[in-house]
């Protein structure tokens, strides 16, 4: 499987995920797939369900720059700030080279890099942590917890996260999401999904007072192989922050394609 492809599969995989969620959110969200820019924005508060992304594979300077001016224009019509979300490998040399540049003649900014993650990995064995008890999100106390661990691990209000999560029937009864915790409190989260014959994992977090611990691994374990277990499926990926990144190799993941995420400008 070469880096193209690997890149080819995370951005598809955003794709498929990302349309459920933001559909969950407001089934009137916008989910459009446009000439090499898919739209999955639900307009809400919790920003990560607000992306666009760029779909060409192989994409040159000049057509990169068309496709970062129109999803700028999208995130412009939008009320609620959202990102733009770029797999390196999909860019051809000359497109990469080019990209800070396209980016600012479209208004946008660099918020923080990312990576994509992917392996043959599954099933992996059932984990435990001494610290900890592992809890699947059935309830929206579970949902509301899980969005403030979010929410404190990534600098967000505590309501944006709420706005994204709470009310969700899709986290309590498809999503196999996690909570961890120590001595009776939610301290990590960790959820994977079914997308397109992969489990794909979203939104691990650790509240930044228990870092460090071996919170966030045990937890995505758990969400993996609950997984697994419901699913059979035996590859999974993920997106990773630059924070986060370290911790996936560990399970099995191989890093493929840089990521790069936009926001608009002021």
């Amino acid at each position: 499987m070469t880096v193209l492809t690997d890149s080819v599969e995370s951005m598809q995989q955003l794709a498929a995920v990302w349309r459920a969620m933001v559909l969950d959110r407001d089934a009137d969200a916008d989910v459009r797939d446009l000439p090499g820019v898919a739209v999955r924005w639900a307009d809400c508060r919790f920003a990560f369900w607000n992306c666009v992304t760029l779909t060409d594979v192989s994409a040159g300077a000049e057509l990169v720059g068309q496709r970062v001016r129109r999803a700028a224009d999208i995130m412009r019509s939008k009320k609620q700030p959202g990102f733009l979300w770029v797999f390196e490998g999909l860019l051809d040399d000359a497109a990469l080279a080019a990209l800070t540049d396209a980016t600012e003649r479209a208004g946008l900014e660099h918020a923080f890099p990312g990576t994509g993650m992917a392996g043959d990995l599954l099933p992996v064995p059932d984990p435990a942590h001494p610290d900890l008890t592992f809890v699947r999100v059935s309830t929206d106390a579970h949902l509301r917890a899980y969005a403030d661990l979010n929410s404190r691990a990534y600098g967000f209000a505590l309501e944006d996260g709420r706005d994204g999560l709470l009310g969700s029937s899709l986290w309590k009864d498809q999503v196999h999401a996690y909570l961890g915790l120590r001595d009776g409190v939610p301290v990590t989260c960790a959820a994977t999904v079914e997308a397109e014959g992969r489990l794909f994992v979203v939104l691990v977090a650790t509240d930044p007072r228990w870092e460090r611990r071996g919170y966030g691994e045990a937890v995505t374990r758990k969400a993996l192989y609950e997984g697994a277990r419901a699913t059979g499926l035996t590859r999974a990926t993920l997106h990773a922050t630059a924070a986060g990144a370290p911790l996936y190799p560990r399970i099995g993941f191989k890093p493929n394609s840089p990521m790069r995420f936009y926001s608009l400008k002021g």
